[in-house]
């Protein structure tokens, strides 16, 4: 057993717990970051973040599209002065949908 073990990341040192994908069950690593804000609620610069897989990128962007929330969406570990340093999830799991 391995730290990561205790993590629940399946034993992958890239998914690092704040590196999985946002969608719900997903323990894949991160590959975007979908920025995103609330304009009822967040100033227009402020950008929170969710993370996401190859596989599930599409499905995390049409959420926030519907809502008219989505603002872009960015490699992981790419530069953005968008980025603030706090994610979002919108249930205490930190998983949506």
């Amino acid at each position: 057993m391995n730290l990561f073990d205790l993590a629940g990341t399946g034993g992958d040192p890239a998914a690092a717990p704040g590196t999985v994908c946002s969608r719900k069950a997903c323990r894949t690593a991160a590959e975007w970051q979908l920025l995103w804000n609330n304009p009822k609620i967040h100033t227009a610069e402020r950008r929170k973040i969710w993370l996401a897989c190859g596989e599930h990128r599409v499905w995390l962007e049409d959420y926030l599209q519907t809502r008219g929330l989505w603002k872009e969406t960015v490699a992981l570990g790419a530069e953005t002065v968008h980025l603030s340093a706090e994610t979002a999830p919108i249930d205490p799991s930190g998983r949506i949908g």
